[in-house]
């Protein structure tokens, strides 16, 4: 039996870890609120296709209740996207909420290390 060739790197799809930060006036605590926000404001603003072809995938280990930040991984060709369809994130577990971009990286460690501070 072969083995199967590995892609190419410049086969590859390409991905970026976007930082963001939850600005409200309680602590988020259950994380799966702030996945289920993140996920219907992409699907509305991208659609279904949209939202499959940025590739997201959203990190509930990564989250930091205590500093409400958290890691999102995307397509490096949709990442302008995924920041517009956060910045329409209006509310969090019925509570008023922000959520803001803080930044990007193309290595997860180093946007966890920079950005979310775990």
């Amino acid at each position: 039996m072969t083995k199967l060739k590995s892609l190419l790197p410049t086969l590859k799809e390409k991905k970026r870890y976007l930082a963001f930060e939850i600005i409200s006036n309680s602590k988020i605590k259950a994380f799966s609120e702030v996945s289920k926000a993140i996920w219907t404001s992409t699907l509305s603003f991208a659609g279904t296709r949209g939202a499959a072809n940025m590739g997201i995938w959203v990190f509930p280990e990564k989250y930091n209740p205590e500093k409400q930040r958290a890691l999102i991984r995307v397509s490096h060709k949709y990442l302008e996207e995924l920041k517009a369809s956060l910045a329409l994130i209006k509310e969090i577990e019925q509570q008023p909420a922000i959520v803001r971009s803080i930044g990007a990286s193309g290595i997860l460690a180093k946007a966890e290390q920079k950005y979310v501070g775990g």
